[in-house]
C-alpha cells in the first residue's frame, strides 16, 4: 500500500508513480489534480481563491487559482509529463456560507473558485475528465496513480468515484 502525500491548503505536490494524493476539509476551495497517465505522473493543488491580483505578496502559489495551475504544469513537466497526456479531476467550490438575500461576492467563493479553475485549465488546453463541484457540503479527495481514481468524500453524502 502506499502511503498516502497530504496537500495542505494552499499547497502543491506533484509526484510520480506509486502516490496516493489527498487534501481534506474542501468547503469553497478546489481540490484540483493533473494527471498523465501515460508517464503515470501527477500533482494536486489545494486552490483557496480564483486570483491572486489583490494579494500583496506570493508565499504560496498554490493558494490561488491563477497561479496554481501553470505552476503545477510546469512542475508536471519537469517529472516528464507530457502535456498532450494530461487530464483534470477536480472538486470542491462549495458554498459553505450564506446571507439571506444577499449574493455578495464574498459568499460566492467557491462558484469564482470553480470559474477561475476551469478558465485557466481551459487556456493551458487541459481536459476536465470528472468534477464534483458546487453544492454547500464540505469534502475531502483522494487521487491514486495506480487507479487514476479520484475518490470525493462528501460530509454527510458518502464517498464516490470520479
Amino acid at each position: 500500500m502506499t502511503q498516502p502525500v497530504h496537500v495542505g491548503m494552499a499547497d502543491m505536490v506533484v509526484s510520480k508513480h506509486p502516490a496516493n494524493l489527498i487534501t481534506l476539509g474542501l468547503g469553497s476551495c478546489i481540490g484540483l489534480v493533473i494527471f498523465d497517465q501515460t508517464s503515470k505522473t501527477a500533482g494536486m493543488v489545494h486552490i483557496m481563491l480564483p486570483d491572486s491580483r489583490e494579494a500583496k505578496d506570493l508565499p504560496k502559489p498554490g493558494k490561488f487559482a491563477d497561479t496554481a495551475v501553470p505552476l503545477l504544469l510546469e512542475e508536471l513537466a519537469k517529472l516528464g509529463a507530457n502535456k498532450s497526456q494530461l487530464r483534470a479531476k477536480m472538486a470542491g467550490g462549495a458554498q459553505m456560507f450564506s446571507m439571506p438575500g444577499k449574493e455578495s461576492a464574498i459568499f460566492s467563493v467557491g462558484n469564482r473558485n470553480i470559474e477561475a479553475t476551469k478558465k485557466m485549465l481551459a487556456a493551458a488546453g487541459i481536459r476536465i475528465v470528472a468534477e464534483d463541484t458546487g453544492g454547500n457540503k464540505g469534502r475531502s479527495v483522494e487521487f491514486s496513480t495506480d487507479t487514476l481514481k479520484f475518490m470525493v468524500k462528501t460530509l454527510g453524502s458518502g464517498t464516490k468515484e470520479l
